[in-house]
C-alpha cells in the first residue's frame, strides 16, 4: 500500500494507464456493400500516465509522454516546477533512497515513481590506502553519476559522510557531471595511491523521517527489476520507449550475473546495460563474436576480453539450464 500523508493521496484513484493496453479505440467492423468486413481502423498506442512525487514530501503529480530517461526528468520537474537538473536518480515504488527500487530501463505500468533531488552538498578529502575504494557507481542515464554500493570495510565505509545515493560531482575540483558511470569508476581507480585527494558529494534531499542506506554488501537477486510477468515501458537512450512484457526468471538470474561481473571488472552496476548484455549474448555463437557485437555498439566501455568472456559463459550456462 502506497504512503498517505505529507507525501500525497495515493494512486488507488485509478490505473497509471489509460485506455488499457491493447484496447481498441474507434469503432467495431461494419459489412460494406459487398458484405465484406470493413478494415478496422489502425490500432492506436495505450496513453501510458504514471504517477509520481518528489521523495522527500510532495503532492502526487501525473506524467506521460516520455521515451527515454532524460524525457521523463524533464517531465517531472515540468510537474512540480524545479529544473530536470535537480533530479539525481529514481526510485520505483518506495520514497526511501533504496538502490533495489533503483529506476534503470523498464518500468512497470503500476509502477509509482519517486524522484530524489539534489539536496546539501558535502566535500570529503580521501586517501587512497588501497587499490580500491570500495565504491560501486552507477548513473542516472541523464549525466549524473551516483553511488550505488559501499563495500563493507573499505577505505570509503570508513569515512561516515559518505553515503548510498550520493551524487559525485567533482574529483579534485575537476567536475565529472555529464560523465558516464564507467568513467568515473577509472578516474577513482586511476588515482594514485597515498596521496589525498577530494570528492564533492551532492545527497539527495531528505524528509525529516527518511533514513538513507549507508551500505548494502549483500548482492540481492532482485536487484534493478520490475515484476516478472507485467508488462513495462522499456526506455531507451536510442529510439522510442517499447511495450513489452516483464523478463523471464531466465532473463533476471542471467542479468543479475552479468550486473555482478560489471561490478567485479569494472567498478559499476547497470540493470539495464546488463540486460543489454545479456540479448546479445544469447545470440552470438562464441565469445569472440560477442566481442565484435559489443565493440559495435557498445565499444566506448572498452569491455577487457576476459570479462567478455565469463559473460558468454555464464549466459551460455544458464541457457543450457533452460533446454
Amino acid at each position: 500500500m502506497r504512503r498517505a500523508g505529507r507525501h500525497g493521496r495515493q494512486a488507488q484513484e485509478g490505473s497509471l494507464m489509460e485506455n488499457g493496453v491493447g484496447q481498441e479505440l474507434g469503432t467495431p467492423e461494419s459489412p460494406t456493400a459487398e458484405g465484406v468486413p470493413a478494415a478496422r481502423p489502425p490500432r492506436a498506442r495505450p496513453r501510458l500516465v504514471f504517477h509520481t512525487q518528489l521523495a522527500h514530501g510532495s503532492p502526487t503529480g501525473r506524467i506521460e509522454g516520455f521515451t527515454n530517461v532524460k524525457e521523463l526528468y524533464a517531465k517531472i520537474a515540468e510537474v512540480f516546477g524545479i529544473s530536470p537538473t535537480e533530479i539525481l536518480f529514481c526510485t520505483l515504488n518506495t520514497h526511501k533512497v533504496d538502490m533495489q527500487k533503483l529506476l534503470g530501463g523498464q518500468i512497470g505500468l503500476e509502477d509509482f515513481i519517486f524522484a530524489h533531488v539534489r539536496g546539501e552538498t558535502k566535500e570529503v578529502e580521501v586517501t587512497k590506502t588501497e587499490d580500491a575504494l570500495g565504491l560501486t557507481i552507477t548513473d542516472n542515464g541523464a549525466g549524473y553519476a551516483f553511488i550505488k554500493r559501499i563495500k563493507e570495510g573499505s577505505i570509503i565505509n570508513r569515512i561516515q559522510t559518505v553515503c548510498v545515493g550520493d551524487s559525485i560531482e567533482a574529483i579534485n575540483d575537476h567536475t565529472i557531471v555529464g560523465c558516464r558511470h564507467y568513467e568515473v569508476a577509472r578516474m577513482l581507480r586511476e588515482l594514485p595511491r597515498a596521496q589525498p585527494f577530494t570528492l564533492r558529494l551532492v545527497q539527495p534531499k531528505k524528509a525529516f523521517d527518511m533514513i538513507g542506506q549507508r551500505t548494502r554488501s549483500s548482492k540481492c537477486p532482485g536487484e534493478g527489476r520490475v515484476a516478472s510477468g507485467k508488462e513495462t515501458l522499456r526506455l531507451r537512450a536510442q529510439g522510442p520507449a517499447t511495450l513489452e512484457e516483464g523478463p523471464s526468471p531466465f532473463e533476471e538470474e542471467a542479468a543479475r550475473r552479468v550486473d555482478d561481473l560489471l561490478e567485479s571488472y569494472m567498478g559499476i552496476r547497470d540493470s539495464e546495460l546488463a540486460s543489454t548484455m545479456v540479448e546479445a549474448a544469447k545470440e552470438s555463437p562464441s565469445a569472440v563474436q560477442l566481442t565484435r557485437g559489443l565493440d559495435s555498439v557498445l565499444g566506448e566501455f572498452a569491455f577487457p576480453q576476459e570479462f567478455v568472456a565469463e559473460v558468454w559463459a555464464a549466459v551460455c550456462h544458464l541457457k543450457a539450464g533452460q533446454e
